[in-house]
């Protein structure tokens, strides 16, 4: 299973979660999870945004798929609620998925979030509370917005000061530049594979989770050689 900040590749994605991927919004799909796609690169299809500090997750609803628009730009019509069928679409299942949370019906939501760094590289942010979801007109049309709060889900209640580093996401430009710096290899022994953004200074000793300065690439050996001298 993948820990936050984990480097990953969309094959690799997939295999963890038992199916392809396609969709950038999955609800509970294959083994009852759900899941998004996330992207805050430049030229993104959807406007994705992070808030406080890393723990919160705005995230864009999809548009109808282009090939039931009957020649009209998907970005000029408003994001679907239901499919043509009547079904909920996966904007509705996700919104309704919050009004039973409001209402009390049942728990909210955990969906877990890979991002998309540039092509072919991802990174696991996580497991997510869906919290709230609502619309807003965008460009005139309306467009569904959801509400995501980071969890502690994925990290080990034996080991939380260790694993509080992670508790926040790493903004997408740092990401980009430690990989850009550290030519996509672990700093300790240059190997590609299984590489992980790790904080220099853990943030529960004041290192901070927004600089390229405090992050580096570590693949799971090195990680863990590391968190041994840590602990």
């Amino acid at each position: 299973m993948f820990k936050v900040g984990d480097i990953i590749s969309y094959q690799e994605m997939c295999n963890e979660e038992k199916t392809s991927l396609q969709k950038g919004m999955n609800f509970r799909i294959k083994n009852n999870s759900s899941i998004i796609l996330m992207s805050l690169r430049k030229n993104a299809p959807y406007v994705d945004r992070i808030e406080n500090d890393g723990q919160i997750l705005i995230y864009e609803g999809h548009d109808i798929a282009k090939y039931k628009t009957l020649n009209q730009d998907p970005k000029s019509l408003d994001q679907p609620m239901f499919l043509p069928s009547g079904q909920l679409s996966e904007n509705g299942k996700f919104y309704n998925a919050v009004c039973n949370y409001k209402k009390g019906q049942q728990k909210a939501e955990l969906v877990k979030v890979y991002e998309k760094i540039m092509p072919g590289v991802w990174s696991y942010n996580g497991i997510f509370k869906l919290v709230d979801a609502w619309q807003e007109e965008s460009d005139n049309r309306k467009v569904f917005k959801f509400k995501l709060e980071l969890t502690n889900d994925d990290f080990k209640k034996d080991n939380a000061e260790f694993e509080i580093e992670h508790n926040r996401i790493i903004p997408t430009e740092v990401k980009k530049e430690v990989w850009k710096r550290d030519n996509g290899r672990c700093v300790i022994c240059s190997s590609n594979v299984n590489l992980h953004f790790d904080h220099i200074i853990p943030f529960s000793k004041g290192g901070s989770s927004i600089t390229a300065k405090n992050i580096q690439l570590l693949c799971a050996k090195c990680n863990l050689s590391k968190h041994d001298k840590i602990i």
